[in-house]
């Protein structure tokens, strides 16, 4: 906001300190005052008024008051002194109608009658020019005069020109309402605007003769033939304002102001300022007296202060005196009463509603330079380990640097997605937006088969994870499990794929301290609501001691053809909560044996039903602790192979911490390993 630096001085008894120092002083306790700059005689201070205090300082006399408080001067305000015609009272010859009230808060009006309108005087003419107001004549300029000097936007209308439905009519009736459909209007300065509903208008019982808050209009304007004015102090809604001005795309100083709130109680001391401006620069007599609109008086607040608290609240001990003198000099009501103020608040201060805002404003008069600054004094409490989010970070990581991918997936289902699922298992809910969120997921694997098949459009492999909540019904309770789920699939992929996930999830395991792992045959139990989920004959159950804590397998073909999906899917499944309660940050770590490790090769014809790790036991079982490890590098089935049976090829790994083995000795263990796979009838170990 522009202020003329002069100006301000007529309100301050005594001498007031020079621009810098009014610039220093403002800054420090009030505002921020942008810019300092000489115009003739006289000083332009671009202030930046906060919105909150729009109510109170878009005006010269509210920067005067915060000046004088600072400075512990008294503010003089300006007195209005004007003649009224005894016979003639402004309500009988005006009627305010206001059409929605929450529109405008309070209407008031007066009239000037004889006035001679002409150039503003020379004075008036640059207080405008250096606030940034280009002078029009000397009613015009007196209007804007007083928005400037009080804050509240002042209209006048040539009173003759507003119309009436009776052309002999006396009475003039003004009436705020809404703009009606395709509705113009034409404004000073002969600009033409369509409105809409959402503006708020001025108008006679004709037509419309002002976009109410924003600007006059043409129509009702005033010239060199006007004799008789209107004057409209008004209260408009600030949000409808607002969206008028957004509207039409149409910025003034006046829907400024009123677009930031205002004391519907500036009205009548604006009216009064601007009839004695009027009468002093253009002569004329006014009406007796108001026609007023003001269907809910603004009143006083009052808040309780406590003393301790001023204390506690700014870090400082400012005397009570000193507390009573500040708001006092504010225009605050202040009372004492035992440990506390009774405190009015002007109704101008519509920014004070709590004491915490009386502190707010006992501290920047004080000086917020004065409160020495201080370390806060509290004990850092460190935060208590969680093992949940640590184990699950951990887990992210491991799959991740094995080539996982991390999913995301909506916590919603529709019924295209249950692949089978029991309903009866399911959470339904009550208000679903749509029927693709229908239910609570029971399993992470439903969106991740889904993802697979998008995936697979662009990518030739896919492996990805989520980590995220199940939820499911059991017996009439509602089930919610934190689950770890995983899918590998890819384009001419073959049983492989099993073995792979399989190898990932004993070395998972491992890391995370999880010992004792086997695979158990998975047989579903009639009452799994999961089971036609995986592929019986290449699914297992994963076990650590006699504990279930995940699945692992193939997803049942007719799910990936029922999708459209030719490649084949495997999957892991955990319950991560579970899994999180068995694993172990301690881990125990062996010397790095300095003998070196032989490796012997080894083949076997088994029945096609033979798992594996039933092989994998009796090799290390014989072998004991010089065998270090097993892998099982090929499988293979053909017809070229008697009685159907398959071919299972493994690398033995012998080695032994304490000496180098002997080929004889390594030898002997491999022939003992291989009476002892002989030992059963249905394999037969290829020599």
């Amino acid at each position: 906001m522009k202020t003329s630096y002069n100006w301000i001085k007529e309100y301050i008894k005594g001498d007031v300190p020079e621009p810098e120092k009014v610039s220093e002083l403002l800054t420090d306790h009030s505002f921020e005052v942008e810019e300092i700059k000489k115009k003739g005689n006289d000083w332009i201070l671009n202030i930046d008024v906060l919105p909150n205090r729009a109510c109170d300082c878009f005006s010269h006399i509210g920067v005067s008051r915060e000046l004088a408080v600072i400075l512990g001067k008294e503010i003089k305000f300006p007195k209005s002194k004007f003649k009224e015609r005894g016979d003639l009272k402004t309500r009988d010859i005006v009627e305010i109608e206001v059409k929605n009230k929450k529109d405008c808060k309070r209407y008031l009006a007066s009239t000037v009658f004889g006035i001679k309108v002409g150039f503003s005087p020379k004075w008036l003419r640059e207080r405008l020019e250096v606030c940034g107001l280009q002078s029009i004549n000397n009613i015009v300029d007196a209007a804007n005069y007083v928005m400037l000097e009080t804050g509240q936007p002042i209209h006048t209308f040539d009173f003759d020109k507003i119309c009436s439905k009776k052309s002999n009519s006396k009475i003039k009736k003004i009436i705020v309402r809404r703009a009606r459909k395709e509705e113009k209007i034409k404004t000073l300065g002969d600009q033409e605007y369509e409105l809409n509903k959402n503006i708020l208008v001025i108008a006679d019982e004709k037509k419309s003769i002002a976009i109410a808050g924003i600007k006059g209009g043409e129509s009702t304007g005033i010239d060199s033939n006007t004799k008789n004015i209107l004057i409209e102090a008004a209260n408009f809604n600030q949000i409808v304002v607002r969206k008028g001005s957004k509207d039409l795309k149409l910025k003034t100083d006046a829907s400024w102001r009123f677009e930031n709130g205002l004391d519907t109680n500036l009205a009548d001391f604006a009216q009064e300022r601007l009839i004695s401006l009027i009468q002093e620069i253009a002569g004329g007599v006014s009406g007796k007296g108001f026609a007023d609109f003001y269907p809910e008086k603004r009143k006083v607040k009052e808040i309780e202060l406590e003393f301790a608290y001023i204390g506690r609240l700014l870090g400082i001990e400012i005397p009570k005196k000193k507390v009573f003198n500040i708001l006092e000099k504010l225009g605050f009501g202040v009372k004492e009463r035992k440990d506390k103020f009774i405190v009015t608040v002007p109704t101008r201060r519509m920014d004070v509603s709590i004491q915490e805002d009386l502190i707010e404003e006992i501290g920047r008069i004080f000086g917020y330079s004065k409160i020495p600054s201080s370390f806060p004094k509290s004990v850092l409490i460190p935060p208590k380990k969680k093992d949940e989010v640590l184990w699950r970070n951990t887990c992210k990581d491991i799959l991740k640097e094995k080539g996982f991918t991390e999913a995301y997936s909506y916590s919603l289902i529709g019924e295209e997605n249950l692949f089978g699922w029991k309903k009866e298992n399911l959470i339904e809910l009550e208000n679903p937006m749509s029927a693709f969120s229908k239910y609570l997921r029971p399993s992470l694997l439903l969106n991740l088969i889904k993802n697979v098949k998008e995936n697979l459009k662009n990518f030739k492999r896919v492996k990805i994870f989520e980590i995220g909540k199940a939820f499911e019904k059991k017996n009439g309770k509602f089930i919610e499990k934190e689950m770890m789920t995983g899918v590998l699939s890819e384009k001419k992929g073959d049983d492989n794929l099993f073995y792979e996930i399989k190898g990932f999830l004993e070395v998972f395991l491992e890391n995370l301290g999880i010992s004792d792992v086997w695979f158990n045959d998975y047989k579903a139990d009639p009452e799994d609501s999961d089971s036609f989920i995986w592929f019986v004959g290449k699914s297992a159950e994963v076990k650590s001691g006699n504990k279930e804590i995940g699945f692992i397998g193939q997803i049942n073909p007719d799910i990936t053809k029922n999708l459209g999906l030719e490649e084949k899917i495997f999957a892991f499944d955990f319950n991560f909560d579970e899994l999180i309660k068995m694993v172990s940050e301690e881990n125990e770590y062996f010397p790095i044996s300095f003998h070196p490790s032989a490796i012997r090769d080894i083949a076997i014809l088994v029945s096609p039903e033979t798992k594996v790790v039933e092989v994998l036991n009796i090799i290390n079982l014989t072998g004991g602790e010089l065998v270090k490890d097993v892998d099982l590098f090929d499988i293979y089935e053909g017809e070229e192979l008697p009685g159907g049976r398959k071919n299972l090829a493994f690398h033995i790994i012998f080695q032994a911490k304490d000496r180098t083995l002997s080929s004889e000795e390594i030898e002997k263990l491999q022939r003992k390993i291989v009476k002892s796979l002989e030992e059963n009838p249905e394999w037969e170990v290829r020599k």
